[in-house]
């Protein structure tokens, strides 16, 4: 494998890492940069910014994936649609500079009719079936829209998307739930999270449990300070409870503190799961710049 500058651009921040041919991560970077922070025509210049040194080598590959394929990113990056693996990935990169600059194209599928769409975090899934030895499983990744990703024989054959995250902020900041919570969120208050959760399993439905957030302060059963984490539960709660059918072998990638609340939900109803941070992206981009070769 070619030296590797590998970039993972999302809305609001850029992460690159400098890969060497054996695949080990050599040297990681961070900027406030995310997509939404780039003027029009101004993605070339805050990459040099941020890795223009690595890029200095003649024979260096610069894969991008993430939000930097969308229509608001750098350019757009047709999505590839499922079944795909990393072969699919590979041949579906979108060249910004012919053998030198790519963007990794993002995955798509249909249920019911409708598309669901993913940038970046099949790169993730693909790291994190690299660094198990897994081809075929159920992978679950946390963030503002969560996704649930199926792999069969080493391609990812389906997947959904829950606005968890988005859920979570939307009743946090801008519902009466609002008025009952303190300004700052503060640590997890794990007896209250699970409480949220299993809370969420027995009502059968957002809208109602959500209303319990209110009730339970008002009646002095949950102090103010825990509501977060209370809510927080109910939210990644329905989460689970939609997709009680998938929880099985379950491999969580992401941030530490979204994965302990999801390994913490798990437990809670009976589940346990591997998880795998930032080192996914990086396995995940090394393992496409392997399949270029191939």
């Amino acid at each position: 494998m070619r030296n590797l500058v590998a970039v993972d651009w999302g809305t609001s921040s850029l992460r690159a890492a400098r890969i060497a041919a054996d695949g080990r991560v050599q040297e990681q970077r961070e900027a406030p940069r995310g997509i939404l922070t780039v003027p029009a025509g101004g993605f070339p210049t805050v990459l040099q910014e941020t890795c223009g040194d690595w890029l200095g080598d003649p024979a260096a590959l610069c894969l991008v994936s993430g939000m930097a394929g969308s229509r608001q990113g750098w350019q757009e990056a047709p999505y590839c649609p499922c079944p795909a693996g990393f072969a699919e990935l590979a041949r579906g990169l979108h060249w910004v500079e012919r053998g030198r600059i790519a963007i990794v194209p993002g995955l798509s599928c249909e249920a019911d009719g409708v598309p669901d769409v993913m940038r970046g975090e099949e790169v993730q899934v693909f790291g994190a079936m690299d660094l198990l030895g897994l081809a075929d499983g159920s992978f679950v990744l946390p963030g503002t829209h969560s996704k649930w990703v199926r792999v069969v024989a080493g391609r990812v054959q389906s997947f959904a998307t829950f606005m968890s995250g988005e859920f979570y902020a939307l009743l946090r900041q801008h519902s009466i739930l609002a008025r009952m919570m303190p300004g700052e969120d503060g640590a997890l208050d794990e007896d209250a999270f699970t409480r949220g959760v299993r809370h969420a399993q027995a009502s059968g439905s957002l809208l109602h449990a959500a209303f319990s957030a209110r009730t339970l302060a008002l009646f002095d059963r949950v102090p103010a300070a825990a509501l977060p984490s209370y809510l927080s539960g109910l939210v990644i709660g329905e989460e689970l409870r939609q997709r009680t059918a998938d929880a099985r072998a379950l491999v969580l990638v992401g941030s530490p503190v979204l994965t302990q609340r999801y390994t913490l939900a798990l437990a809670a109803l009976g589940t346990e799961a591997r998880t795998l941070g930032a080192e996914a992206t990086w396995r995940g981009l090394a393992a496409i710049a392997r399949a270029l070769e191939s």
